[in-house]
């Protein structure tokens, strides 16, 4: 049996959380991203879905902040990096769950891309919770 890709579902008007790698090398003094090969890497996926209309709900996690939240590991440097290779706007919301999480993915229109906030911010996602593993899945239809 061969394993399905996004080409094989019908994804228009779908919420898609997409689980990507973008734990990116970060540059110690500056905090820039110092090689953004991983999230080229994403693009055609990405750009499949907001061209079929997916609602696309982006994850991933960087670097090891050991479930707390560390300022430097935050993911909007990451979005704004996305958004400038795919000439579109990256919106990012401060969680990866929880209510308001949970409006801005109502709120997201077809071809729209949200950006969840680092998911190692939650000690759960190293530990393979599955009550957040649950909270991450409610939020879509689909996952990749």
């Amino acid at each position: 049996m061969q394993k399905k890709t996004i080409k094989d579902i019908e994804v228009k008007g779908k919420r898609v959380l997409t689980r990507v790698d973008f734990n990116v090398p970060l540059d110690a003094s500056t905090g820039a991203i110092s090689d953004d090969s991983r999230i080229r890497a994403s693009l055609p996926t990405i750009n499949y879905l907001v061209e079929h209309k997916a609602r696309v709900i982006l994850c991933s996690h960087l670097g090891r902040p050991k479930g707390k939240v560390v300022e430097e590991l935050r993911m909007a440097p990451i979005a704004q990096r996305l958004s400038q290779l795919i000439d579109l706007p990256v919106n990012i919301v401060n969680d990866c769950i929880g209510e308001e999480v949970q409006n801005k993915v109502k709120a997201l229109k077809e071809g729209g891309i949200l950006f969840l906030e680092n998911l190692r911010f939650h000690p759960e996602e190293e530990a393979n919770d599955p009550q957040f593993a649950q909270e991450l899945a409610s939020l879509a239809d689909i996952y990749v």
